[in-house]
């Protein structure tokens, strides 16, 4: 498998590093092992000459030529973690120009993957309108006002499409490597993740702080204030509009438009986030937690936190000892 990683000016030194680590223990075993051949042939390319990363690491890069066809582009991130600092960075000379090449290589038939924020770069192109996504959590509202085309779900850790493949926040750029690994060999996959003490995750449901998405919008704060407020007495989505002064459909709107999501469902996440801290920072019952939260017994909460987290509550308190 012919792989070129493009790495861009002022990028997310974990994120280029990780994946190359992992490709590399890939090959080894492969190789030395497995008595084969190595999986994957990588190429560091980039769009300048010379290539600083965020740490100010020189990065090797050698040239786009005519005759690099690879069989997939994976795209780290950059190293701009919030909307002022993302927004230019995407009108940048080189991250134009890797723009236009990443079309060129999806028009020779490359197949596309990218993690955290490099997923703003793809989505920039138009290859994801229509497919699925998903990106860096924190960044999801931005990423949905600004391509309301793609069908985004930064719940999960990776979404293949039809043009390759998107993956999470930061280490999502592991999960990224593990799964290009496992497209190539299932077992060696599972050699590189025992020794990395790696897995790929399903989701980043577990990693959301709900207040963050929420801070995205003025509405949403608002109305975050008032659902913390009101996390035992339930949800009334008629009683929230009327406290934040508007109305229910605009509630409804604006909720699913910055956070993906309807107003009961982010309320639910909120209860779901209070209950964990609960559970790690209190001697409470189960039982007890649930009626803070607005629950009637401990076994609605028990279900709730599996289906949100993929965890059981043994596991959740077992992240205290």
């Amino acid at each position: 498998m012919r792989i070129a990683i493009l790495a861009l000016e002022k990028l997310f030194d974990t994120g280029l590093t990780v994946m190359l680590d992992a490709l590399a223990l890939a090959n080894a075993f492969s190789a030395r092992q497995m008595g084969g051949t190595p999986h994957f042939d990588v190429s560091i390319v980039g769009m300048r000459k010379k290539v600083r990363s965020a740490h100010g690491l020189i990065v090797p890069v050698q040239a786009i030529t005519a005759d690099l066809k690879p069989d997939w582009v994976v795209v780290p991130a950059l190293s701009t973690g919030t909307p002022e600092q993302l927004i230019p960075a995407l009108s940048r000379p080189d991250v134009c120009q890797a723009k236009a090449q990443l079309l060129q290589w999806h028009h020779d038939g490359a197949r596309i993957a990218a993690s955290c924020i490099g997923t703003f770069l793809v989505a920039e192109t138009g290859l994801l309108d229509d497919q699925e996504a998903t990106t860096t959590w924190w960044l999801g509202p931005l990423f949905r006002q600004r391509y309301p085309n793609v069908r985004l779900d930064e719940s999960r850790m990776l979404v293949p499409s039809d043009i390759g493949v998107t993956a999470g926040a930061a280490m999502g750029h592991l999960d990224l490597a593990l799964w290009l690994i496992r497209r190539a060999s299932p077992e060696l996959a599972a050699v590189v993740s025992r020794y990395l003490l790696a897995d790929i995750r399903s989701s980043q449901a577990p990693y959301i702080i709900p207040n963050h998405l929420a801070q995205a919008d003025p509405l949403m704060q608002r109305f975050e204030n008032w659902a913390r407020d009101h996390l035992k007495a339930g949800f009334s989505l008629q009683e929230a509009a009327s406290a934040l002064a508007t109305s229910p459909r605009t509630l409804q709107r604006r909720c699913q438009d910055v956070l993906g999501k309807s107003p009961l469902a982010y309320f639910q996440d909120l209860r779901v986030e209070h209950a964990q801290s609960l559970l790690h920072g209190s001697g409470l019952s189960l039982d007890a937690i649930a009626a803070e939260v607005g629950y009637v017994d401990g076994a609605t909460l028990r279900t709730l936190l599996r289906q949100r987290l993929g965890r059981g509550v043994r596991d959740l308190r077992a992240d205290l000892r």
